[in-house]
């Protein structure tokens, strides 16, 4: 169980409930120091022409930071905000050492590794965030496992995506734990377990499955407003989500997953979406809703190419395409590269925006300290790249962004109203499109590993481990 205090100031900003700000506070407690920077959300509407935009594909990626994955000479160049190097926790000066992106261990990303990294807002911890090597593993950890960052040769297409298109370095995760929670609130703009609660669920669920097929027993951690995860829950929950609102707009919306009971498929813990039934022997999701989640992932290149693509699309990876540290092969950067390479050779080219991100920081340094709010909200930074013929070429975004921001961009796209959660306080990506610009002819990403061969892989796709 995880306990530490919080100074809190208590304030009602949002209409599906409190959310709470900072004021003095403890050296134990996740705030930041006086004048640290943080931009205010930018205009509420999306300016004339935004009209354009027909089709949103939301790419979520896993555990790596800005300073991590981008060190890219040209992005570097243009003022993206990337480190070489870091502080730890004994005040010494840590460069960056280059690492495969298939590398050979993982690092804690819970919750109170968040705690320990961020230090009060001094981002001097993460040295103090733990190694997991597996058995038998040589070598490992290697020297400051935490402060890595991924050989630029083996994310090219990744630096291709970014120097063509926008670039964010200032996109935060919105809450401070794993993928569980963050794929709730890419979701929902919340982790909450119903629509009013001050709790969030804040770690991952104790079990394989997840969500409301998870076996009996199953719990998730639940953060309070002080910061304490003392409570826990069956990882089951019930409030509105943005496919609702879609729905109720008449807006086509799917969700590509690797399977049904993922940490990984947000869907599948809302419980009037996934309506478990028993089958032999087994929960399953049903229901008319369920049926807007596609299994397996890959099947968003094939729906693409058969013009089905649906106006709002979520996209996650299977294990070994997904940039997971120790689960990974290193494919990440051509599953992303071979889906923009779809749209951009397609008729939806012209009418489509590509958000892609990362759902956690994974463990690994960054230098920029978040902007905390409440005991959960927000968590560190993690790329963000924006991909259409309508944003803006070659720029890098300082504005402030967080999955409520995604959230936001669809609700303002599609004229429908705010879930009232993170959506609420976040931004809306204006900065990253020019809608009266000459629409940017497409060129296609160079992968190393084909659209064709992510398609005739006859190896099941692949969940995610535990973290």
């Amino acid at each position: 169980m995880t306990r530490f205090r919080f100074c809190l100031i208590f304030g009602l900003v949002s209409t599906a409930g409190f959310l709470l700000s900072l004021n003095g506070c403890g050296e134990s407690v996740q705030c930041l120091p006086p004048g640290s920077h943080y931009s205010a959300p930018t205009s509420k509407h999306l300016p004339p022409g935004s009209q354009r935009i027909q089709h949103v594909v939301v790419i979520f990626q896993e555990n790596r930071t800005p300073d991590n994955l981008f060190h890219d000479a040209v992005l570097i160049a243009r003022g993206a905000d990337i480190a070489s190097s870091g502080i730890n926790s004994k005040g010494q000066t840590i460069r960056l050492s280059p690492i495969d992106l298939a590398n050979t261990y993982d690092l804690d990303h819970s919750h109170n590794a968040f705690v320990h990294m961020c230090d009060g807002g001094n981002m001097d911890g993460a040295d103090r965030v733990g190694v997991v090597c597996p058995t038998n593993t040589t070598n490992c950890p290697p020297p400051n496992p935490q402060f890595m960052y991924v050989n630029p040769s083996e994310v090219q297409a990744y630096f291709q995506i970014a120097e063509q298109y926008t670039f964010g370095d200032r996109m935060f995760q919105t809450n401070q734990g794993p993928s569980f929670p963050a794929h709730q609130f890419i979701i929902s703009g919340t982790s909450a377990p119903t629509a009013n609660s001050s709790l969030f669920a804040s770690e991952n669920p104790n079990g394989v499955v997840a969500g409301c097929i998870a076996p009996a027993g199953t719990k998730v951690p639940m953060i309070d407003s002080y910061g304490e995860e003392s409570l826990s829950q069956y990882p089951c929950f019930e409030h509105p989500t943005l496919s609702d609102l879609l729905d109720a707009k008449g807006v086509s919306w799917r969700y590509y997953t690797p399977s049904a009971g993922s940490i990984w498929t947000g869907p599948d813990a809302i419980q009037h979406i996934c309506q478990a039934q028993t089958q032999n022997g087994h929960l399953v999701c049903t229901g008319t809703a369920w049926g807007n989640v596609v299994i397996p992932q890959s099947r968003i290149l094939t729906d693409i190419a058969s013009s089905q693509l649906a106006s709002v699309s979520w996209v996650m990876p299977d294990g070994r395409a997904s940039d997971h540290p120790l689960s990974n092969t290193g494919s990440g950067p051509s599953w992303v590269g071979s889906i923009v390479n779809a749209i951009g050779s397609s008729s939806y080219w012209s009418n489509t925006a590509i958000i892609i991100t990362w759902d956690d920081w994974g463990g690994w340094y960054d230098h920029v300290a978040p902007r905390v709010i409440n005991s959960y909200e927000y968590g560190f930074r993690v790329p963000l790249l924006v991909v259409s013929p309508y944003a803006k070429a070659g720029y890098v975004s300082h504005v402030n962004h967080d999955f409520g921001s995604v959230l936001r961009f669809i609700e303002e796209i599609y004229g429908i109203p705010s879930l009232g959660y993170a959506d609420a306080l976040a931004d809306n990506f204006y900065d990253c499109f020019n809608f009266s610009q000459t629409p940017l002819k497409f060129r296609a990403i160079p992968t190393a590993v084909s659209a064709e061969q992510f398609l005739s892989d006859p190896r099941p796709p692949t969940d995610p481990d535990d973290d």
